[in-house]
């Protein structure tokens, strides 16, 4: 009997209507893990250059690992994956909450979905059964709205329901799936790709909540270790009391703040949207996923307008904050816990849709965007008009369904605008600045699927100053010494990918980044590598091989990419960045230099083992890690 995961795979084709189950060998699950490694081997073998990411030919993964469901802090994540039709290539996005552990306790580890139902339908995963049933009623229907029609129709409030919403059912292409009405696969538009394919929704439910594991008195002793030291570790005892809002403040310290979309690295308002007023104002109690003991997740009440913010919406993130907040000079908190709670119940990112909307600001502050095209005024600090903009987009009304398509496509079919965007590969860029962490530009700029703040680790976790617990980490991982602020040498560079190995093999074992982690999370390398050997009882499993595994879906994400005509050429940051900050504070003149970005993308590729002219992945290093099966029919280069 296989320990930790279920051992099975549900293929789904919604044109025909068939459901088939797959039952992968062991080697299988070691070599991928599950998350974006699993859903790759899927995608890699039957999405083709020239699918159209809103088409039926395109294939929607959504996987969890072997180790999802284990009764430990962080492991209740599920990776959904698909050809973008947000961002050029790749899609890939993760999502917390209790929907994956119930899914693992279903019976599945993966769902591989194609084609398109001719009317709208939802999946039904109950101990190890799987169904597909009509969903017409549930067609227009918010988040809200559909989790209580579902548990009212099942009879069961123990259901969990991940679903598209109504923007994904109209191709947003900044669309979310939304679990819980609060979690979130948020970024690259995968609500728009489950949309397109009449599936307004997924639910399951598994009676038994016990996984066969190797060694349970082991993994009882890392959850009673991390339980006990939440509060000796800093950073994660912030995240407990404030979320991942505690860091608002000391973003803005540091000149990291992105403020009036990426123009200043510090936001005058920045005490009115905290972390800390969060809790002290608005909020009424912290939220988990399943068996985490962080408690990281805000739970806020108040109103806006009139208009109530309710308790089942959670509260706004850190990036929800930042991007509706200082990138849109906005400092009403209320007015932000209300435009989360819209992009929960219509399934929106919110960090593209609040970068998008700070981007129709600068549009309009700079007159490229006139009242009659917007409909409105739209100026920074406006709460009104960004409250305006988001429902438009949500409903493809007016200026949002031009919008609706994120902002770099909107400037492109607005034929202007482009000198504001902030977009990597068209995936607009999170609230962590290059400007002060060099090596972030580096992968915000090479990342297969754009501009994202969790592929790598950030660089003060080893640059001067960084605590003995983040050095005892990057020990394990090779690097004895920190480094000088703002540096973007070879050896942050190799800090850099290394970091993405790391984070790339924990969006593979789907665990959640803010538990798991190389530096500064709750448990390291090494207690990472332990709980992998006590669910499975592989007790060969190596950091060495770890990193393997990160690695190897890395070179998928980006070979996939490749075969779309994807290089080298897409690995661009936008022209803003090298453009001086403005404003005060520790960043105020600062910008990032081509030549050093360039430079490092040199240093980056060629330790990646990819052609350094094209960044593309050689058959050479594809063989590697085990990946000759893709040479067939990829365009790796021969450099």
């Amino acid at each position: 009997m296989p320990y930790g995961y279920a051992g099975r795979i549900l293929h789904v084709d919604l044109s025909q209507g068939a459901l088939e189950v797959e039952t992968p060998p062991e080697s299988f699950y070691r070599k991928y893990l599950g998350g974006s490694a699993m859903g790759m081997a899927y995608i890699l073998n039957q999405v083709k250059p020239g699918t159209d990411p809103l088409g039926p030919e395109n294939v929607l993964t959504l996987m969890v690992s072997i180790l999802t469901g284990a009764p430990i802090s962080g492991q209740s994540r599920m990776t959904a994956n698909a050809l973008s039709p947000l961002v050029d290539g790749i899609g890939d996005s993760q999502c917390g909450g209790f929907f994956p552990a119930e899914m693992k306790f279903a019976g599945f580890d993966g769902i591989v979905i194609t084609g398109r139902a001719a009317t709208p339908v939802y999946l039904w995963l109950r101990d190890g059964q799987a169904e597909l049933r009509p969903a017409s009623h549930l067609w227009g229907k918010t988040t809200s709205q559909v989790n209580d029609l579902l548990k009212a129709e099942l009879e069961d409030d123990k259901v969990e329901i991940a679903q598209c919403g109504p923007a994904g059912e109209k191709l947003v292409r900044l669309a979310a799936i939304i679990n819980m009405g609060n979690r979130a696969n948020g970024r690259t538009g995968m609500g728009a790709v489950m949309g397109s394919k009449n599936l307004k929704a997924v639910v399951v439910r598994g009676s038994s909540k016990r996984l066969s594991l190797a060694d349970p008195k082991h993994i009882n002793e890392l959850a009673r270790w991390g339980a006990a030291n939440v509060e000796a570790n800093p950073d994660v005892l912030g995240l407990r009391d404030f979320g991942t809002a505690s860091v608002l403040s000391s973003q803005h310290a540091t000149g990291t703040l992105p403020t009036y979309n990426y123009n200043a690295g510090q936001f005058e308002y920045f005490e009115d949207i905290s972390g800390e007023t969060m809790t002290d104002t608005i909020l009424k109690e912290r939220d988990t996923c399943y068996a985490c003991t962080v408690h990281c997740k805000r739970v806020v009440e108040t109103e806006w307008n009139g208009q109530a913010v309710e308790r089942r919406y959670g509260g706004p993130e850190y990036e929800t904050l930042s991007t509706f907040g200082s990138y849109c000079g906005v400092h009403d908190l209320s007015a932000i816990a209300y435009v989360n709670k819209l992009c929960n119940d219509y399934g929106l990112d919110t960090i593209g849709t609040g970068a998008t909307v700070a981007w129709t600001l600068e549009c309009y502050e700079n007159g490229t965007l006139s009242d009659r095209e917007i409909g409105f005024p739209a100026r920074f600090g406006d709460a009104e008009a960004v409250v305006r903009l988001t429902e438009l987009i949500a409903r493809r009304e007016g200026i949002g369904d031009v919008l609706a398509h994120g902002s770099r496509r909107a400037a492109d079919l607005l034929g202007k605008g482009h000198e504001f965007l902030i977009t990597v590969k068209g995936a607009e860029a999170p609230a962590h600045m290059p400007h002060a962490k060099r090596s972030l530009g580096l992968i915000y700029a090479v990342n297969p699927f754009g501009a994202d703040h969790q592929s790598s680790e950030h660089d003060p976790m080893i640059e001067e100053g960084a605590s003995d617990l983040y050095m005892q980490r990057n020990k394990l991982l090779g690097f004895e010494h920190t480094l000088p602020p703002r540096s973007l040498g070879p050896e942050k560079v190799r800090y850099a990918l290394k970091t993405q190995h790391f984070y790339s093999f924990l969006d593979s074992a789907d665990l959640c980044q803010f538990v798991f982690g190389p530096a500064w999370t709750l448990y390291g390398p090494a207690e990472t590598v332990d709980f992998v050997r006590a669910v499975t009882g592989w007790q060969d499993f190596s950091l060495d091989e770890l990193l393997e595994v990160g690695e190897r879906r890395l070179n998928m994400l980006r070979v996939f990419n490749a075969r779309l005509g994807l290089d080298r050429q897409a690995d661009q940051l936008p022209r803003k960045f090298f453009k001086a900050l403005t404003g005060k504070g520790p960043t105020a003149g600062v910008a990032l230099s081509h030549e050093e970005i360039e430079q490092a993308k040199d240093e980056y590729y060629r330790l990646s083992g990819w052609h350094v002219p094209t960044g593309n992945p050689t058959p050479e290093t594809l063989t590697r890690l085990g990946l000759s099966w893709v040479l067939d029919s990829t365009q790796a280069s021969e450099g």
